[in-house]
């Protein structure tokens, strides 16, 4: 509960006296992006207010404003509502994937600009999005839906190999596993099941999809009004073949020709159209191969974790300064990204277990090019890594003149760093 005490302690600074906005950031108790939005508020002279996903006993132990139950969806935008009686809004963002059906339905409930209900739907749900995409004949890869009742011998039979098992709402590649044959198909989904059933009731419905195969890209965008601004396109150098796919090392700008560029671009933005995106800021995961780019995941939100501190635009606004200012209606001086080639490592979680150290820090931020190490996992907490786990150790940061240099940089700086994870011992019951 670290970040709701931080939270609560962050004013902001009224640098605009006229006229008044406030936003209402709807987050979770583990978002990483917060600060980064309250920091980026305080610089607009934006009021900041938190609705965050947690029981109303702890809202009120805690003093937060806005306790939800995102998953109660009318009578959180009901409260919102009522907030915004007293407290007027200028808008409400969602930091995460979890809150923006919520984002939607409070948006439209105060007239607020924003996307759809239908189109924040699509964004969230990935047989949905699929059944989208395909419709508008956008590239994106064949799929089937089943649930985890179905008989996996007959499953195992209607679908092309190797394939991906996918859950349809969980984000970050959690329960994203690759099957090569029927054999793996069935323990994907055994423990896709497993993973799902320790917050819902089962059956549960899950995706198998073709793997496509090819090089992997993260696309940062902006819609206003249908149109895309791409704002910045990542490289993912390490190979994301699975069985699982964890995500670790993002360089900008991306190293693929032009014309490759040009038509992610024009692949994010017929995706985007499909799915009724209009307005505010997207990241699109796209896979390219001889047949060019294929669309893998589309999200109506900005880039996760703490990656956002790589990008820079126009003098010095981040990111978030500019869904802000295009939420609030805020004039935007420039989408172009500023500075020189930059990256980031999300450093994975090798094992499971307790973290009981960590070092080498020193030496890995030693390492030319290298502009700040966070290590955001705490000493003595569990770690779990994909495709069960949501969360990284760290993030690892640089800048340089290219981004074969930062990429260097960063597994450079990688390797120097040390965790001594501990294994879970299960307690035993002495009869």
């Amino acid at each position: 509960m670290a970040i709701i005490a931080q939270l609560m302690n962050t004013e902001p600074k009224h640098l605009e006296s006229t006229p008044l906005r406030r936003v209402l950031l709807i987050v979770t108790t583990h978002s990483y992006r917060v600060q980064a939005f309250v920091d980026a508020a305080a610089t607009l002279g934006i009021e900041i207010v938190q609705a965050i996903d947690m029981p109303r006993q702890l809202a009120d132990y805690w003093s937060v404003t806005l306790g939800l139950d995102f998953n109660d969806l009318e009578n959180a935008a009901q409260k919102i509502a009522s907030y915004a009686e007293e407290s007027p809004l200028s808008a409400v963002i969602s930091v995460d994937d979890s809150g923006s059906l919520l984002a939607a339905r409070a948006s439209q409930q105060l007239k607020l600009p924003h996307n759809s209900i239908q189109a924040a739907e699509a964004a969230r749900d990935k047989y949905l999005m699929r059944q989208l995409l395909s419709k508008a004949a956008v590239p994106s890869p064949q799929f089937h839906r089943f649930h985890t009742d179905d008989d996996l011998g007959h499953v195992a039979s209607l679908v092309p190999y190797p394939c991906v098992v996918k859950p349809l709402r969980l984000s970050g590649s959690r329960g994203v596993i690759r099957a090569d044959n029927p054999e793996e198909l069935a323990a994907a989904v055994t423990r896709l099941d497993k993973l799902l059933s320790k917050t819902t009731t089962g059956p549960h419905p899950f995706l198998v999809e073709q793997f496509i195969p090819g090089v992997e890209v993260a696309m940062e965008g902006m819609l206003d009004s249908g149109k895309l601004t791409v704002l910045a396109l990542f490289d993912k150098p390490d190979p994301l073949d699975g069985p699982f796919f964890e995500e670790t090392i993002y360089v900008t700008p991306s190293r693929l020709p032009d014309e490759t560029q040009a038509a992610i671009s024009r692949c994010a933005a017929q995706a985007a159209a499909s799915l009724g995106l209009n307005t505010g800021p997207i990241h699109a995961e796209l896979r390219i191969n001889e047949e060019g780019p294929w669309i893998v995941e589309l999200a109506g939100r900005s880039i996760g974790g703490l990656c956002s501190q790589t990008l820079q635009f126009g003098t010095d606004a981040s990111l978030e300064e500019l869904i802000l200012r295009q939420a609030c209606g805020m004039e935007i001086a420039s989408t172009q990204r500023a500075g020189e080639a930059g990256g980031v490592m999300m450093i994975p979680i090798p094992a499971a277990g307790l973290l009981k150290s960590v070092t080498g820090i020193d030496e890995a931020q030693s390492v030319p090019l290298i502009r700040n190490i966070e290590i955001t996992a705490k000493l003595n907490y569990p770690l779990l890594p994909l495709p069960e786990g949501e969360s990284y150790l760290g993030f690892i940061f640089a800048q340089g003149q290219t981004p074969a240099a930062v990429e260097a940089a960063l597994r450079e700086s990688h390797s120097r760093l040390h965790f001594d994870i501990a294994p879970i011992i299960p307690l035993t019951v002495i009869q």
